[in-house]
């Protein structure tokens, strides 16, 4: 075992706790968008962090019965608190307090009006889009202020001192977040107005500046290259108090499947003081915010790039630290380290120890009315979550047709947050689907890097997905308790799996639940749905287009409909209406006799086809409508003598069934000739 052991001493601070209500100013306030070191600071009791959001009214928890109800429900664009006139409110808050992010999907041109502490008049009254285009002051800083994947983001602080009332009015549009810091009873924070000062306006600009740098590389203090060998590890020390504040790592080049099994064998396993247990544990790519392998991304506490991945979060500790970079894989690995620490600022008791671990399905809720809850994080003491990358396995793209309940309808990012602080039955925080959490929109695959939110790593939402947010400013500061759940509705099986490393802070000596994660769990456990042809049969969508007079025939990918259409694909003929035709070419091998089958696939929106072999009809109008997406079995035409050479195949649609969506479309999955003597 290789060991770099840096014995940095400083000097201690003595104690002294301050008690004392705050009084913050505004730029005190744009500050915490940007410290990071605060966020190691355990909250005081008092201080909480809230959202309120469009999400459907029907989730309900019932206090007499202990029951969740409609925990699923999932009409999230339009939920509101109440109506007064003509107008919506959409949050109310007690004061003293900050709104720290809005989000939307769809803000429009109807009005958004901010009422606070206990004001008559607007101190904000804009377009609700206005809140987001960067047209009116101050809301113009693009790193606070952004499109992100088709989601409207904004984090300008909007502070009040003993209320703040959201009401919206006319065309405002739908889907909404508003998260909310509470501070204790005492604080003085100031009353938000559009008219900054020129100090203030400075502040937000500089703010500004720095997120879009996304945290500036500090110089190096320590470091070093390892080689590291199969089962062996790498350990580096350093004695306190101090605090980590940066850490960078490069791995040598790999092509990208070496990248993929490095970075998931190589664990990151760090302990604080005399823990018995790691406060982080997770493997190393995915320590950095995204996975599987390299995916390029800059935010400010976390990112990879050309010189390597970073990592930015203040990480203090009081008599020792213990940083261990172990190989559980099968080859060597070299790894380039750097790390930069300092003194402390503050006294080492006003701190927590940070955490980040990662997991897969651990300590979903075995409450079934709790589905389709799963667990981003649990555990009990004090501290700040301060976000979550989420990575998930979804093979198939496409609508869950397993699940009664979301049958072909819905994508895997559809879910909820539900965050549960200090023993809360309904969550105080309560989102409207994962992509929204996540601050974009739609289900949009766009990647994107921004300093508090991510996507790394999408392919049309098929395949691996890596997404993340960092909760700086609206970090979530529990004193006994934090669950935080996100909602899966596609099942393990589908495939659709989901893992998540944590990032959070927790006082010093409290432990977390979460244990190590063996490698074969790590690695290998995402293999794509079964794939499989039907021997003997011509592909529907591999038959050459000899001809059409309308729409656009082309294949299809219907694994998210399941694994019975042959080659998981079939050919789809769009965008065509009653008495166009479509013509297939037909080769065939050898003169005979064939028995001619075909399977179609039915859904909603199909038609009613007529078939014709070389003009010739094939068998009587055949009905492809069903409500759901469906592979119909397999169906004889005919039985006809056939020439060796290329034959026609003209599907002509003759109309559609009267509870048809009226879009007329066909599906082939394949033709089959058998020889009849």
């Amino acid at each position: 075992m290789k060991h770099m052991i840096w014995r940095i001493l400083f000097a201690g601070i003595p104690l002294v706790v301050n008690v004392q209500a705050e009084t913050l100013s505004y730029l005190d306030l744009i500050s915490r968008l940007t410290d990071l070191e605060r966020l190691a600071v355990m909250p005081e009791p008092g201080e909480s962090c809230g959202q309120w959001a469009s999400y459907d009214r029907a989730s309900q928890y019932n206090t007499i019965t202990g029951q969740y109800q409609h925990w699923e429900a999932n009409g999230d664009g339009e939920g509101y608190i109440r109506k007064e006139g003509d107008r919506l409110v959409l949050a109310e808050m007690t004061g003293p307090g900050c709104i720290w992010r809005i989000w939307s999907a769809m803000p429009k041109e109807g009005h958004i009006l901010f009422f606070l502490d206990g004001s008559e008049t607007p101190t904000i009254d804009v377009p609700f889009i206005g809140l987001f285009n960067r047209t009116i002051e101050p809301f113009t800083r693009p790193s606070l202020v952004h499109e992100t994947a088709k989601g409207q983001n904004c984090y300008i602080p909007i502070p009040y001192q003993k209320s703040c009332k959201i009401v919206v009015e006319g065309e405002w549009g739908r889907f909404y977040h508003f998260t909310y810091a509470t501070y204790p009873k005492g604080t003085a924070v100031p009353s938000f107005s559009m008219k900054l000062s020129a100090e203030e306006s400075a502040a937000l600009d500089k703010a500004d500046r720095i997120l879009a740098e996304c945290g500036s590389p500090q110089p190096a203090m320590a470091q070093q290259t390892v080689t590291i060998e199969p089962g062996q590890s790498f350990t580096a020390e350093m004695d306190g108090p101090a605090a980590v504040t940066a850490v960078r790592v490069k791995l040598d080049d790999e092509d990208r499947n070496e990248q993929i099994r490095a970075l998931r064998e190589i664990v990151l396993q760090v302990t604080w003081d005399n823990d018995k247990s790691p406060s982080i544990w997770t493997p190393l790519g995915d320590f950095f915010g995204t996975a599987p392998g390299i995916n390029p991304y800059r935010s400010f506490p976390m990112g990879m790039n050309d010189d390597g991945f970073y990592c930015n979060w203040y990480m203090p500790f009081e008599t020792h630290t213990k940083w261990e970079f172990i190989n559980e894989g099968d080859k060597p690995r070299t790894l380039h380290l750097e790390s930069v620490y300092e003194p402390l600022k503050r006294p080492i008791e006003q701190l927590g120890r940070f955490h980040a671990k990662w997991h897969r399905d651990a300590f979903v809720p075995a409450d079934p009315k709790r589905w389709p809850d799963w667990t981003i994080l649990t555990t009990k003491g004090r501290g700040r979550f301060c976000g979550v990358a989420l990575n998930i396995w979804h093979p198939r793209g496409g609508p869950c047709s397993e699940v009664e309940w979301c049958k072909g309808h819905y994508w895997w990012g559809e879910g909820d947050e539900k965050f549960f602080v200090d023993g809360e039955k309904f969550p105080s925080t309560f989102g409207t689907g994962t992509e929204d959490y996540f601050g974009y929109a739609w289900g949009n695959p766009t990647l994107f890097s921004n300093a508090y939110h991510n996507q790394t790593l999408s392919n049309n939402n098929k395949g691996h997905i890596s997404v993340n947010r960092w909760q700086i400013s609206d970090n979530i500061p529990f004193q006994t308790s934090f669950e935080g759940a996100i909602e899966k509705y596609f099942p393990n099986h589908w495939p659709t799996l989901f893992d998540a490393t944590v990032y959070w802070y927790q006082a010093a000596g409290q432990s977390d639940p979460y244990p190590p994660v063996p490698l074969s769990e790590r690695l290998g456990y995402w293999t794509g749905p079964r794939t499989f042809r039907v021997p003997g049969v011509m592909e529907g969508e591999e038959l050459a287009i000899a001809g059409k007079t309308a729409g656009n025939p082309r294949p299809q990918d219907m694994s998210g409909y399941g694994d019975v259409w042959s080659n998981r694909t079939h050919l789809w003929w769009t965008d065509a209406k009653a008495n166009d035709t479509l013509d297939l070419t037909l080769p065939v091998e050898n003169d005979g006799t064939y028995r001619i089958i075909a399977r179609m696939t039915k859904a909603v929106d199909y038609g009613i086809v007529q078939l014709y072999l070389d003009g010739k009809e094939l068998g009587s109008p055949i009905d492809l409508y069903n409500d759901g997406v469906i592979l119909m079995p397999e169906i004889e035409l005919g039985i006809l003598p056939l020439t060796k050479g290329r034959h026609v195949l003209q599907v002509k649609i003759v109309g559609s069934n009267d509870k048809a969506v009226k879009g007329y479309m066909f599906g082939l999955d394949y033709i089959k000739l058998e020889t009849r003597k």
